[in-house]
């Protein structure tokens, strides 16, 4: 099927054939006839799958083929919980109206305040924003929205999983009641189907493969560490391969994160952080480096995880395993995108086991370790009493001796690990 036969405005076409796509992909082939007709659409579609433009493409068709309201604000309004994936969507919006007369602007958090004040005066087509930055603005009387004929929630999933639900409720109550809405989510269960219900009419319902989808783009490799400098050894020689063009290397905490960088660079590698401590503008800069390839590898925590487009990108390394199983799948996508392919590795070291077998269950594949010549663990791997996840399963409401002391099971040294951020 060609891009043709999706019925769109000739001059998105002719963006589409400039930045080199010829077929559409299976999330919008079945996403984007639904949202042309004026329907409710609730989609989960993995990563690297074209789902931004899955829901910019028909968005820009709607605009051009209607006239816009009396007034002032956005048209189309498109939340994101991160400014990372804000970006994207923005970075897309744009290259997809280059013979489009389209104005668009974001509203993200840790930016100024005054440029953002002076866009929300403005007439807009479309509005990217993240939540909190956006009710800030709401709070103050900026903000109009009376012209929305499209709301688009992206990666809803996470921005409920983030805490803002009671904020995206609050947003699209405040729209008009005759609007289009969209959601895109990684997962249609559980709280995002509760909020699907609330605040969408009668949605078509795609569901091109769930965020377990196995990555077949990308080989997959889990190693055995014993210790924190035997991950160090695991790690330079990953690096040292001549087949790691640019690389993400996920840790748990911001400030490993930064520790682990600055260390890369005394090594000699073009290097930097990125965690949500960092201020946008020096956030934006580091990612514009990566993708101008200024940069070679970049340290992460799952700020990164999902929004991040990187072409080159060959290599993602979890030196630490995420702490919610899911954003393992959102980790290693940002390599093997757009059909190229890419490699992942996970050191898993004596506190990341509990996470790798989380993983395991969540994907439903059971995986082999990959050992490295001169590198092998010296430690057995260790046993869990688990049944098929390998989690051993204590009851919440027993209290286990430790030690001589009566101590609840879920205050273990493991569970205070800090969550990335």
């Amino acid at each position: 099927m060609s891009f043709d036969q999706l019925a769109l405005h000739p001059d998105l076409l002719k963006s589409i054939s400039d930045l080199g796509f010829t077929e559409p992909s299976d999330i919008q082939i079945q996403a984007i006839p639904h949202i042309l007709e004026g329907q409710d659409v609730m989609a989960s579609a993995p990563t690297g799958t074209g789902k931004t433009a899955a829901f910019v493409l028909p968005a820009l068709h709607l605009l051009s083929q209607s006239e816009a309201g009396q007034g002032k604000g956005p048209r189309v309004l498109v939340l994101t919980p991160t400014r990372e994936l804000a970006k994207q969507v923005s970075d897309n919006i744009y290259q997809l109206t280059k013979y489009l007369r389209m104005r668009s602007t974001t509203i993200v958090g840790g930016m100024p305040y005054p440029p953002q004040i002076k866009a929300l005066r403005q007439s807009l087509d479309f509005l990217v924003a993240t939540p909190g930055r956006l009710i800030d603005h709401m709070n103050s009387g900026r903000v109009d929205f009376s012209r929305i004929e499209l709301l688009i929630l992206d990666e809803a999933d996470r921005m409920l999983d983030m805490g803002f639900v009671d904020e995206v409720t609050r947003i699209a109550n405040e729209t008009p009641a005759t609007r289009q809405t969209l959601l895109f989510s990684a997962t249609l269960e559980g709280q995002v189907e509760k909020v699907a219900r609330a605040l969408l009419k009668e949605p078509a319902r795609i569901q091109i493969a769930g965020v377990k989808i196995k990555h077949d783009s990308i080989t997959q490799h889990m190693l055995q560490a014993d210790d924190f400098r035997h991950k160090r050894k695991i790690l330079e020689h990953v690096l040292s391969d001549e087949s790691v063009e640019q690389a993400i290397i996920f840790t748990a905490t911001k400030k490993g994160a930064d520790k682990l960088a600055e260390k890369l660079k005394d090594e000699g590698y073009a290097c930097a952080a990125l965690h949500g401590d960092m201020r946008q503008n020096m956030r934006r800069r580091v990612i514009e480096q990566m993708q101008r390839r200024r940069l070679k590898i970049l340290v992460a925590t799952d700020v990164a995880a999902r929004g991040l487009d990187i072409k080159t990108l060959s290599h993602v390394i979890n030196f630490d395993m995420p702490m919610q199983a899911e954003d393992y799948v959102h980790r290693i996508g940002r390599t093997g995108r757009g059909g190229s392919t890419g490699s992942a590795y996970s050191l898993i070291g004596p506190q990341d086991w509990q996470l790798f077998y989380r993983v395991q269950k969540f994907v439903d594949t059971r995986y082999e370790l990959t050992v490295i010549a001169g590198l092998e663990p010296q430690q057995e791997r260790p046993k869990f009493n688990a049944g098929k996840s390998g989690v051993k399963r204590r009851n919440p409401n027993v209290r286990y001796k430790k030690r001589g002391k009566n101590v609840s099971s879920k205050k273990s040294n493991y569970s205070k690990r800090p969550e990335a951020a």
